[in-house]
C-alpha cells in the first residue's frame, strides 16, 4: 500500500466504489480450509430492493423493547419506524434530543406512544454511562446504528482516541457492555452492529489505533472503525450466546444521508444506490425477523449473509477475513475493555 496516494486518486476510488478509501495494511491470508469449515451461509427471500416494511411484514414485536442509536436522521429513522410499526417500544438514542423529538412527532400518531427519546453522544464515554444508568428493565433489540465518516482532519475524543474509532466503535462498545444485563434479562436478545463496505479498506491496526504514528487518512480511520464494529458482533455472540444474546454486523449499502457530509455527497452509480427504506432493510431483518433466530457472529448485506472474500473487488462486495477473525475479535474486545476501563 502507499500512504503517498494523492487526494485526487483517493476520490477517484471513492467515486468508483461509492464509499471509502484504501487499506492501512495488507489483510491476512485467507484460508480456504477455514472457510470450508464455516457454517452454511444464511439466505433469505429478501434482497437488494427489499424495504424495512417488507422484511418486518407479519412480524409482531409487541412487548419487545428496542434502542436505535442515531435515530434522528438517515436509516436510523426508518429502522426505528419499522420496529415501532411492528409493535416494539423504541428508544431513539440521539445526540440532539430536540431533533429526535421532531422525528418522533413526524411518525404516525399510532406509533408515538411506543417511542421514547433519550440523549446519547457516542463520542463521550460519560454520555454513554449516563444513558446506561437511566435504562431499566430488559432490552430485546439494540441497533448500533449511529456513525460518522471521513473526518477531513484528525480529531480526538476527550480520551485522546481518534474520533471515528471513538464514536463508531468505542461508544457502541461501551453502550453494549453497559446494557449487557438488560440484554441478558430479555431471554433472547439481538444486537445489530452497523458496519460498511469501508471495512474492506482497513483492518484494525492494533499497534496504532489512534494514528499516533501512522499519518492520518480519513477513510483508513473510517475503515478501521467499521471493521471494529464487525468484530464487536463476532465477539459479543461468542461470549454471550449462552445467555441468548446474538449479534450480527450489517453493511446497509449506499444511501444518501448526512453520513457523506465530508465527502461531497454520495458518488455511487445510481443503479447501486438505495433509498432509506431499502437501506434500513438489512438492519431491521437482523433485529426482528424470525429467520435470524439464534444466528450470530455474521456479516450481512442486501438481506443475505455476505461471502468472505480473499481480495477486494471493484464492486466492494463481501467481508474481509480479518473482520470475522475470532482472534482479532477477542483481542479487540480485551483492548477496548482496557481503554474504556470497563469490566464484564
Amino acid at each position: 500500500m502507499s500512504l503517498k496516494m494523492s487526494k485526487r486518486s483517493v476520490w477517484d476510488a471513492v467515486e468508483e466504489a461509492g464509499l471509502e478509501s484504501f487499506p492501512a495494511s495488507d489483510p491476512p491470508a485467507w484460508s480456504a480450509e477455514a472457510e470450508s469449515r464455516s457454517p452454511p451461509p444464511i439466505t433469505t427471500p429478501f434482497g437488494f430492493s427489499s424495504t424495512a416494511d417488507d422484511v418486518v411484514s407479519g412480524v409482531n414485536l409487541t412487548g419487545r423493547r428496542a434502542i436505535v442509536t442515531g435515530a434522528s436522521s438517515g436509516i436510523g429513522v426508518e429502522t426505528a419506524r419499522a420496529l415501532a410499526q411492528a409493535g416494539a417500544e423504541v428508544t431513539l438514542a440521539v445526540r440532539n434530543p430536540e431533533a429526535g423529538r421532531k422525528v418522533a412527532e413526524a411518525f404516525a400518531e399510532s406509533l408515538q406512544a411506543r417511542l421514547r427519546v433519550a440523549r446519547l453522544d457516542l463520542s463521550s464515554q460519560g454520555s454513554v454511562r449516563e444513558f446506561v444508568s437511566q435504562w431499566h428493565g430488559p432490552l430485546h433489540i439494540l441497533v448500533n446504528n449511529a456513525g460518522i465518516m471521513a473526518l477531513p482532519q484528525l480529531e480526538r475524543s476527550a480520551e485522546g482516541w481518534e474520533l471515528q474509532f471513538a464514536t463508531n466503535f468505542m461508544g457502541h462498545f461501551a453502550l453494549t457492555i453497559g446494557l449487557h444485563r438488560a440484554l441478558a434479562a430479555a431471554g433472547g436478545a439481538r444486537i445489530v452492529s452497523l458496519s460498511s463496505s469501508g471495512s474492506l479498506f482497513s483492518p484494525v491496526n492494533f499497534d496504532d489505533l489512534h494514528f499516533d504514528f501512522i499519518p492520518y487518512a480519513p477513510f483508513v480511520a473510517y475503515g478501521q472503525s467499521k471493521t471494529a464494529c464487525t468484530l464487536l458482533a463476532v465477539e459479543a455472540s461468542r461470549r454471550w450466546r449462552d445467555e441468548g444474546i446474538f449479534a450480527n454486523a450489517v453493511n446497509p449499502g449506499a444511501i444518501a444521508t448526512n453520513l457523506q457530509k465530508h465527502t461531497g455527497g454520495l458518488r455511487t452509480p445510481r443503479e447501486r444506490q438505495k433509498n432509506l427504506a431499502q437501506g434500513a432493510a438489512t438492519s431491521v431483518l437482523l433485529a426482528a425477523s424470525p429467520l435470524l433466530e439464534g444466528v450470530g457472529g455474521r456479516y450481512f448485506e442486501d438481506c443475505q449473509q455476505a461471502s468472505v472474500v480473499s481480495a477486494r473487488s471493484a464492486y466492494y462486495r463481501g467481508v474481509a477475513p480479518y473482520a470475522l477473525d475470532a482472534s482479532n475479535a477477542n483481542r479487540l474486545w480485551e483492548c477496548a475493555l482496557r481503554l474504556a476501563q470497563l469490566s464484564t
